[in-house]
């Protein structure tokens, strides 16, 4: 792991609170952008801490640099008192974005996942690491809703429907407008062990499905664990999954 912060009290701080995870080795410390950079292309850690406003380079443009440029991608999680940093940060793939004062609880969410995300990669031939295959999954989605950005985890999406070229998201606790264009853009960058296309227009998350509702011509509904009981269709050409997935 490699932490880039250019105030010592938040390194201080950081290292700290890593001392509660043994499993994460801490191979080096930045106090600027440069140096981040620098380092990244020596160590090539697995998982870099970034704060976003940095002298020389900010974090932010360390992450477009590497992925643009290197051939090892870390896992990068973004650290900032600041919130207005999230759009970017999802923009460029960062795995996670965490709010200073860091909270242990956070902390060990965040290490958790990107344990889960290294051990899948570690799993894949050389051919299918992320370097080659495109953007890795990610473990947070962004809804707009009443004019703000709120960052959510993937995992608390129950369902995703486009309506008109909208995408609409809807979570255990909001609704709101996905930056994603399309359907499909959306789904590649989710676990498709989780999210599900049943229908052109609706993506849900399996583990949300509330009730299965039997229809016409053989065919089944999803009721879905949203505060409305949303009823979601199920394509034709999905069913067979259906009645695999859930024994039917």
């Amino acid at each position: 792991m490699l932490l880039a912060d250019d105030e010592q009290l938040a390194l201080d701080e950081l290292n700290f609170l890593l001392k509660e995870h043994p499993e994460i080795e801490v191979a080096g410390t930045a106090s600027n952008g440069l140096e981040a950079l620098k380092l990244i292309g020596e160590l090539e850690p697995d998982l870099v801490f970034l704060d976003v406003q940095m002298h020389g380079l900010d974090g932010i443009s360390v992450i477009r640099r590497v992925r643009s440029e290197a051939e090892h991608q870390p896992y990068f999680v973004l650290a900032t008192a600041y919130d207005q940093y999230a759009v970017d940060a999802f923009e460029l793939e960062a795995m996670d974005y965490l709010l200073k004062p860091v909270e242990k609880e956070r902390l060990a969410q965040t290490i958790a996942r990107a344990q889960a995300w290294l051990a899948g990669r570690a799993q894949l031939s050389p051919e299918e690491q992320p370097e080659s295959r495109g953007p890795a999954l990610r473990s947070k989605i962004m809804v707009r809703t009443q004019g703000r950005n709120f960052v959510v985890d993937a995992n608390d999406m129950i369902y995703a429907t486009i309506d008109d070229g909208l995408i609409t998201i809807v979570t255990s606790q909001l609704e709101g407008a996905s930056n994603y264009r399309t359907i499909e853009e959306l789904q590649s960058n989710l676990d498709p062990s989780i999210f599900w296309r049943v229908h052109r227009s609706y993506l849900v998350n399996i583990n949300r499905i509330r009730e299965v509702i039997p229809w016409f011509k053989s065919s089944f509904q999803l009721r879905m664990d949203d505060r409305k009981q949303t009823e979601v269709p199920v394509s034709r050409v999905q069913t067979k999954r259906l009645r695999t997935l859930l024994k039917l």
